[in-house]
């Protein structure tokens, strides 16, 4: 899932953490997580909410900077091993980005086409489906997605030109 993060440079000192969380607070928004990296003189928070607009405009308007960026959350399966499998899946998207030039954020982004085209592609006993689409700059994706027991998901994808001449059901 595709989020927006906001992180704040905070000083090092008592009470620096607390004053954005209190702000958020009496705004009524809610911080889902966040992490704090942090050095000798200063940190860095970052927050994910889910009302993100309105917590950048009251922190900017109480001083802070604040730099909003894109994440991807991915759901980790909650046994050994369940991080190393979300890992060898993005080792795996660094091959496409080389191979494809396209990034494991952007195929993702092919969910997001109105107009998508899902079809059934289970082979043998693995669930899998093919979904060809959009993405935001209108590059058009091939991805196939595999189900795989504890509702791991690996996503192979290429660019619709990787198939050119190639006939596609």
């Amino acid at each position: 899932m595709k989020l927006k993060q906001l992180s704040l440079f905070l000083e090092n000192k008592p009470g620096a953490l607390s004053r954005p969380a209190r702000i958020l607070a009496r705004a009524n928004v809610n911080i889902l997580t966040l992490s704090i990296a942090e050095a000798n003189q200063f940190g860095i928070l970052r927050l994910i909410l889910r009302d993100w607009e309105k917590a950048k405009k009251l922190l900017e308007k109480e001083g802070f900077v604040v730099k909003v960026t894109d994440v991807v959350a991915v759901e980790v399966a909650d046994r050994p091993g369940g991080l190393a499998e979300i890992l060898d899946a993005l080792e795996k998207a660094s091959i496409n980005v080389r191979k494809h030039g396209v990034s494991f954020e952007v195929a993702c982004q092919v969910f997001f086409d109105p107009f998508i085209r899902v079809e059934d592609a289970s082979a043998d006993e693995e669930q899998r489906d093919t979904a060809i689409g959009l993405t935001e700059d209108w590059t058009l994706l091939f991805v196939i997605h595999i189900l795989r027991e504890g509702d791991t998901i690996r996503i192979n994808f290429s660019t619709a030109s990787d198939y050119a001449g190639t006939e596609v059901l």
